[in-house]
């Protein structure tokens, strides 16, 4: 090859290059990093991406020169000369691809085991998930169940996922990590906040009608806030469980339901205000009404909604206090 071709191969090799990382420097891909295992994702995806981006720029160049250079002219019909091999390249893109694959593959292996790595005394949180909302457990001498999940910045935390029902998605996307929770297993998944802040949880498998609108508040605290959130709810100074207000959040009930006082306004299942005059259609005094549509929801259904979309296991997931609060919560609504 004359070293002239060797020289335009490398200008379109440059320009190929520069212009894919363009693209994957300047449009941001990933958001901003809020925990140690999500910068082990980034370093891995870019490590990634510059080998792409070398790849693709050498594959693109060749390919843009070849098209220039050896193009038949239009009058030419014959066929080209037979070509049968050609035993040294055959052997480089042989070598350098599997030496490429096998770089990745080290440093994923590398990132996954420690990501996985929660260290000797990590922070144990609960999650349980269900349709359509997230609860979590925090450990202590008395255990506390919140709506939203609280964990300390530069500690790491071990959490514990569980379903009740179907298969869904743990992900906050600032973190990084993703793991499943499904019914009769129990899955594990270390993260370690680094930046305090407020951040959303998603479910990212699909459970049902509501499953876009399974969210949870996280919050990244100091130490010391995390202990104040603790001994707040230990002490009843917070919402606990036999809140209403706080079971209809944490049961997930504003994931499908419009209902004014929880400023909600989800239409995967009927409106919630008004109950009275419903329970009234119905021939049923309000808090009957009220308890057989929560742990019996196909009994009664409101017109233009199918059967089987509610679970019916809330009898069994709900305490005696916690069902009663939550029916005092929705009687006593103005209407």
């Amino acid at each position: 090859m004359r070293r002239g071709s060797i020289v335009r191969i490398t200008i379109y090799g440059v320009v190929a290059g520069i212009l894919a990382s363009l693209v994957a420097v300047l449009i941001p891909w990933l958001p901003t990093s809020a925990s140690e295992e999500m910068d082990r994702i980034e370093f891995t995806f870019w490590f990634t991406t510059v080998i792409c981006i070398g790849v693709f720029s050498i594959v693109a160049a060749v390919i843009v020169y070849s098209v220039l250079k050896f193009r038949a002219p239009p009058d030419d019909d014959s066929d080209g000369p037979p070509i049968h091999g050609h035993t040294g390249l055959e052997i480089w893109w042989t070598a350098i691809p599997a030496v490429l694959v096998t770089a990745i593959s080290v440093v994923s292996a590398i990132v996954l085991a420690k990501n996985d790595d929660v260290g000797p005394n990590p922070l144990r949180i609960a999650v349980t998930a269900q349709q359509f909302a997230w609860s979590f457990e925090y450990p202590g001498e008395e255990p506390v169940r919140s709506g939203s999940l609280v964990m300390p910045v530069n500690e790491s935390v071990k959490l514990t996922l569980r379903s009740r029902d179907v298969i869904h998605s743990f992900w906050i996307p600032e973190m990084g990590q993703k793991s499943d929770a499904v019914p009769g297993i129990e899955t594990t998944l270390v993260l370690t906040p680094t930046r305090v802040g407020d951040y959303t949880l998603l479910c990212t498998e699909l459970c049902g009608l509501g499953h876009a609108l399974m969210r949870a508040q996280v919050q990244v605290v100091e130490r010391k806030d995390y202990d104040a959130f603790l001994a707040r709810e230990t002490s009843g100074g917070g919402k606990d469980q036999s809140d209403g207000e706080a079971i209809f959040a944490s049961a997930g009930c504003s994931g499908c339901h419009a209902f004014a006082p929880a400023g909600s306004d989800a239409e995967v299942g009927p409106s919630l205000d008004g109950l009275a005059a419903r329970a009234e259609e119905v021939g049923q005094p309000l808090d009957e009404f009220i308890r057989e549509s929560i742990t019996d929801p196909n009994a009664v259904l409101a017109e233009g909604f199918q059967p089987d979309v509610m679970p019916s296991t809330f009898e069994s997931t709900l305490s005696d206090e916690q069902l009663g609060a939550l029916m005092q919560y929705l009687s006593e609504a103005p209407e």
